[in-house]
């Protein structure tokens, strides 16, 4: 039977662990509010510039912007999102699964298959693994998020799409969907390929725009706008999904936490009456011995 005082230190152990998830959990609760109020403002927006690219698209030709080109996937950029730090459950599992699946579908279709990595998890991932390229590895772009670091990413993503041949460039991310839900996603960011509108007047879809100062101009705007807002959203659903996953992994940890505590706790009082019951056990027999 386990020694009384190890039985006590792993009680203390355990309880100071409980004590840092229920901590850690809610830390991430508090983030998960800011991060969950962050994506819903943007979720609009991004989603407005979507529709205007869906618009343009009844207007436009594939060989109006480089964006807009379509071409077999030879050469393939992929834009993985994960996280920092840990203690998140399976959220950076799940997204290095989902790029590994990804390339296991794809290689025979696809030459070449590259990573630019977000997030220290993510890179650590692949490091362990030799057989993936790692083009790119992002630091500091989870720290403060803002607009103008997800341009820097989408800047030159853009220009190692038009400038080195890429021939696709797909994001893996975790959606956000709630606290308990989180859904890993791959989805094409170049070439720009903007979902069908439906409009009930014909012949409004096949009038044009008069554009100022020029239709190449307006694409040069709007294009390069399209995919760093895609990009900034899925950053933030990445970092809401990362809180929300993250509060849930803590406190499932905080509630297995106190279940051992309850088993150690039961098992110490099991070893504690045997210890005594040994004890009086050889009082007895001593006293016994004397009489006799």
């Amino acid at each position: 039977m386990a020694n009384l005082k190890e039985i006590r230190q792993r009680i203390r152990s355990v309880k100071s662990t409980q004590q840092i998830t229920k901590a850690m959990k809610m830390i991430a609760a508090a983030r998960l509010r800011k991060a969950q109020e962050a994506i819903v403002a943007k979720r609009p927006y991004a989603h407005r510039i979507r529709d205007i690219i869906a618009t343009l698209a009844t207007r436009t030709d594939a060989n109006d912007h480089p964006l807009l080109a379509k071409r077999a996937p030879k050469k393939v950029l992929l834009l993985i999102l994960t996280s920092d730090r840990g203690m998140c459950g399976g959220f950076n599992v799940n997204t290095g699964r989902a790029t590994v699946k990804y390339v296991a579908q794809n290689e025979e279709t696809h030459e070449t298959i590259e990573l630019a990595v977000i997030g220290k998890k993510g890179q650590e991932f692949f490091r362990r693994r030799p057989q993936y390229t790692v083009n790119k590895e992002y630091r500091g772009i989870l720290d403060a998020v803002d607009y103008e670091k997800a341009k820097m990413v989408g800047d030159e993503v853009i220009s190692a799409y038009t400038d080195q041949g890429l021939d696709a460039v797909h994001m893996i991310y975790n959606e956000f969907k709630s606290a308990m839900t989180q859904q890993v996603v791959v989805e094409q960011l170049l070439p720009v390929v903007p979902e069908e509108t439906l409009e009930d007047d014909v012949a409004t879809t096949m009038l044009d725009f008069e554009y100022e100062p020029s239709k190449a101009d307006v694409l040069d705007e709007v294009l390069p706008l399209h995919v760093n807002t895609q990009i900034y959203r899925a950053i933030l659903e990445s970092i809401a999904s990362e809180m929300g996953a993250r509060m849930t992994a803590m406190d499932a940890a905080t509630r297995n936490a106190a279940e051992l505590i309850s088993k150690l706790t039961l098992k110490y009082n099991r070893a504690r009456q045997a210890a005594i019951t040994t004890e009086l056990m050889e009082i007895i027999g001593g006293a016994e011995a004397l009489k006799g």
